[in-house]
């Protein structure tokens, strides 16, 4: 079932493939009109909803910008089948939905024969770059479980649910960035989850809206904090000494992951550096507004986006001109 929220966005633009996209399919040896529409798609998409992470990804050579927008498609567009608040779809609705997607590009994995929009830039990067399947799977798995998990008792619970959001999405994009040791990937799946639990930090009023609190309950309780505590939307000390801890974990998996940035290509590198930057950089923002998460939203600036931005764009220039 397709989702007309998330894609009427880009119906004007699949008319006609923008002029910066048309550079990168063609520098990617993509041609075939029908899968270049669903790669602007993905494209869009991701320009749309993520953009630190498209900025980040302007970053990589042009030949490898696509296959990136088409991992973020998939999880976007399964993301707002689950998330999208306008929706008024049943919790039991939206999971089916989900399921019939997945199930459908789950079978078509092995053929890459599809004619969904989304999926069939994900199926052609899957071919590509020999993405496993078991990645895929574990996301949907973690889609799944927003739609009937609402908390999670310890960091280990949390864990199956952060491995298949966003340590899986890491995974992906390691065969692309070009890994010089199989160690990449561990340091990709650390810099993942810290992705993630920044912003389950960030966003702990707006998850609330949801019904869902990200934060192990039990390490809550070692602050004296509770779910209702969380619900009253009150920044008490007890609350911010307990994201203060949580913050703490996403510096310490971001000063890990940094070791693996040096194992991925060299021209892929800026990209990664600067998404690592900007995206744990949300903890930062979360310290500067004295973790007042309920009534103030932690963000990177634009001026940080660009002094961090700017030079690495340089920097990967560079890195483009030195191997062509």
């Amino acid at each position: 079932m397709a989702n007309q929220g998330l894609l009427t966005l880009s119906v004007d633009s699949l008319h006609k493939v923008t002029s910066v996209s048309k550079h990168d399919l063609d520098a990617a040896g993509i041609f075939d009109p029908a899968l270049r529409e669903s790669y602007e798609l993905c494209r869009l998409l991701n320009a749309e909803h993520g953009k630190t992470y498209y900025l980040a990804t302007l970053l990589l050579p042009p030949a490898k910008r696509p296959y990136v927008h088409a991992l973020y498609g998939f999880a976007r567009y399964a993301d707002e089948i689950v998330d999208d608040l306008a929706s008024t779809l049943t919790d039991a609705e939206k999971a089916e939905q989900l399921n019939t997607w997945g199930q459908d590009f789950l079978a078509k994995f092995d053929s890459g024969e599809t004619n969904d929009p989304v999926c069939m830039a994900v199926l052609d990067t899957v071919r590509r770059w020999n993405i496993p399947r078991e990645h895929f799977e574990a996301f949907l798995h973690s889609m799944t479980m927003d739609l009937t998990v609402t908390e999670y008792q310890t960091y280990e619970d949390l864990y199956e649910y952060v491995y298949g959001s966003a340590a899986v999405i890491g995974l992906q994009m390691v065969p692309i960035l070009e890994p010089t040791s199989q160690d990449a990937y561990k340091y990709a799946t650390e810099l993942g989850v810290a992705f993630q639990l920044a912003n389950f930090i960030r966003d702990v009023g707006e998850d609330l809206e949801r019904g869902r609190v990200y934060l192990p309950l039990a390490e809550l309780a070692e602050f004296g904090v509770t779910r209702d505590d969380l619900e009253a939307r009150v920044a008490t000390p007890a609350i911010k000494a307990a994201l203060k801890f949580q913050v703490a974990r996403v510096k310490k998996l971001e000063e890990s992951s940094r070791a693996g940035i040096s194992m991925l290509g060299a021209q892929s590198q800026p990209c990664i550096e600067t998404a690592r930057i900007l995206y744990c950089g949300i903890v930062d923002a979360v310290e500067d507004i004295d973790y007042e998460v309920f009534t103030k939203r932690a963000t990177v600036s634009l001026t940080r986006r660009l002094q961090v931005a700017l030079p690495a764009y340089l920097k990967a220039r560079k890195l483009w001109k030195r191997t062509t």
